[in-house]
């Protein structure tokens, strides 16, 4: 992880918690004092972690937790009062936000930074994961409508037509997505 942004309404815990987020290797790092700018800044960039520490002086702040879990790639820390933090954990646990108790114990900071980073690129994994397979999905899609496109105009077989598709890609030097696309064109103009 590298990018932090910090919403904190207080300087002083602020402070704290940018000296903390340098401290594990953290680059750069924005702070905010209330969810709103935090969601403006959101939106114009990408931040890789989130600290938010509770509560803030528009919201309390674990809404703004789960939104930005959702929204955004980003892992979330909520930094919670030891006595809110089972009721608030419950709240947004199922997004993904993990919750630190007041007052913060640096080593559990640094463990919990480390934890929400492990766990922020095993999901980036999973989804880079999601997208291939979603293309190669979309591919069979596209021969399989290529060889019927095939079968239904030359008269061939369905094997014939899943051979011709793959002799075609093989002679041309071009993969199997590009031979069934010139066949969709020829045929369903």
């Amino acid at each position: 992880m590298e990018s932090v942004l910090i919403v904190s309404a207080g300087d002083k815990a602020r402070q704290v918690l940018l000296e903390l987020a340098r401290l594990s290797g953290l680059c750069s790092s924005a702070s905010v004092t209330s969810c709103s700018d935090a969601r403006r800044l959101l939106l114009e960039s990408g931040f890789d972690l989130i600290i938010i520490n509770t509560p803030l002086p528009d919201e309390f702040g674990h809404d703004f937790a789960v939104m930005a879990a959702e929204s955004s790639g980003a892992g979330v820390i909520l930094v919670v009062k030891a006595e809110m933090a089972d009721e608030i954990s419950q709240k947004v646990e199922d997004a993904g936000v993990f919750v630190v108790e007041k007052p913060i114990n640096r080593q559990m900071f640094f463990q919990s930074v480390k934890l929400v980073g492990a766990a922020r690129r095993r999901l980036q994994g999973l989804k880079n994961e999601n997208v291939k397979l979603k293309h190669k999905i979309e591919e069979i899609r596209m021969v399989d409508r290529a060889k019927c496109l095939l079968i239904q105009h030359q008269n061939l077989t369905e094997a014939q037509a899943h051979r011709y598709i793959e002799k075609q890609a093989m002679d041309r030097r071009l993969s199997r997505r590009e031979i069934a696309q010139s066949i969709l064109d020829t045929y369903e103009e």
